[in-house]
């Protein structure tokens, strides 16, 4: 089980939302660990978003949920977060380095850092990758626009997709040149078999929405899952578990 914090007042970044607040879960193994900030889906922070950065800290690393939408919900703050995600600045970044420093400044861990995010979050975790981070992990995030240019100087990045993804189809394949063109370490993965959300445990979002989802086959791949967090986990181990 993981335990709330206050970002906001525990970072010296500027511009972050009021009352940032995050859900952090911490390994059983002694420390110092290598930390991980996991982005959200456009559902915001909930059960399954919390057993995924529970699953992160099982493997090893100290990992913080900073909620995105502390400033006042998913309603009130959805808008300005995909405004934040397409012009690649905003509240919604400082948020995502204020969890970053916070995870540098604590005494049990290492300094390496990496970044996870899914589906919304799985965009910011892409135009993050150029922030300061040691690795990446994209799935099923949208591309920035001119992702050749958005992307420069982007740490290795590991990035999962699903085939039958209708909004994102084709995604996978550009990401795949551009970051092979800019030189970027990376291994990136579409799954024949999976849709969006592939990687969660469960159906998640408001109730009254998940029946449109199953019917729209989106939710979890128990094919395509364990596949991407096996490759996700070998790619943290290699980029964050050693020294840089």
């Amino acid at each position: 089980m993981g335990e709330r914090v206050d970002l906001s007042e525990k970072t010296s970044v500027t511009g972050t939302s009021p009352g940032l607040h995050g859900y952090v879960a911490r390994p059983s193994t002694t420390g110092p660990w290598p930390g991980v900030v996991m982005i959200h889906e456009v559902f915001g922070v909930d059960d399954v978003t919390r057993r995924q950065a529970d699953r992160l800290a099982a493997a090893g690393y100290l990992t913080v949920l900073p909620d995105l939408y502390s400033a006042g919900g998913a309603i009130r703050c959805l808008k300005a977060t995909f405004g934040a995600l397409k012009a690649r600045r905003g509240r919604a970044f400082q948020d995502i380095e204020a969890a970053r420093t916070w995870l540098t400044a604590q005494p049990d861990c290492t300094g390496r850092v990496g970044i996870i995010g899914f589906c919304m979050g799985g965009g910011f975790a892409l135009v993050a990758a150029t922030n300061g981070f040691d690795a990446s992990s994209v799935n099923y995030g949208m591309l920035p626009e001119e992702p050749e240019v958005a992307l420069q100087g982007a740490c290795p990045v590991v990035a999962s997709y699903g085939a039958r993804d209708r909004v994102l189809k084709g995604a996978a394949a550009t990401l795949e040149s551009t970051l092979t063109w800019l030189g970027v370490e990376h291994d990136v993965k579409e799954y024949p078999t999976a849709n969006h959300s592939f990687l969660n445990d469960a159906t998640n979002g408001p109730l009254v929405l998940r029946p449109l989802l199953k019917i729209a086959g989106i939710g979890p791949d128990p094919v395509a899952a364990p596949d991407a967090w096996a490759r996700i986990e070998a790619f943290f181990a290699k980029y964050l578990q050693t020294p840089g």
